[in-house]
């Protein structure tokens, strides 16, 4: 898997969109924009399933309503996040958040998933025989979920491995030369 994000990272396209003053600035822009659109429909969604908000407001109404911004967010958060995973790739191979986020991901995925048919397709049932334990649980899984997510998201800013350290055990004695010629691999 690592030699597949070494890769991936040394591509000509990813490594010509990494070292871009203009584009990835905008598809980090456009994923974040796209993380707030998704997530405040998201929590909108999560806080009408646990009875809390829009309390008056059909839920099959809004789940109808919000069911095609929804898709549209997460296509635009999925694709941006790919092409800026491809431009670090050996580096959220070591990353733990990036990692965590990736399960996360998965368990999201999974959560639709389950709850597809009996909550996020059914709101005209949850109208009419009010709010079930399993919508319940839908809205309380799904705020857990997305919110681990957004925080390991911010999480993978923060941790940058030192690559020359982890690749310096491949060196081998290539490391004491390098070491003796350039004063800066001494930290």
């Amino acid at each position: 898997m690592l030699s597949f994000c070494q890769w991936l990272q040394a591509t000509s396209f990813f490594t010509d969109l990494r070292g871009s003053g203009i584009l990835y600035p905008t598809i980090l822009s456009l994923h974040m924009v796209a993380i707030a659109f998704f997530g405040c429909m998201i929590l909108v969604t999560d806080l009408r399933l646990l009875g809390v908000g829009l309390k008056t407001y059909p839920m099959e109404d809004l789940l109808a309503r919000l069911r095609g911004p929804k898709q549209f967010g997460f296509v635009m958060i999925v694709l941006c996040g790919l092409l800026l995973a491809g431009t670090k790739a050996e580096e959220y191979y070591y990353n733990v958040f990036f990692r965590t986020k990736m399960i996360l991901l998965l368990l999201i995925l999974l959560h639709g998933a389950i709850f597809r048919a009996g909550v996020y397709r059914n709101g005209a049932a949850l109208d009419a025989q009010g709010l079930t334990g399993q919508a319940k649980l839908a809205g309380v899984l799904s705020l857990v979920l997305w919110i681990g997510l957004v925080v390991c998201g911010r999480g993978i800013g923060y941790i940058e491995p030192n690559l020359f350290k982890l690749h310096a055990q491949s060196l081998g004695p290539a490391l004491h030369f390098l070491r003796e010629f350039i004063p800066a691999i001494h930290s």
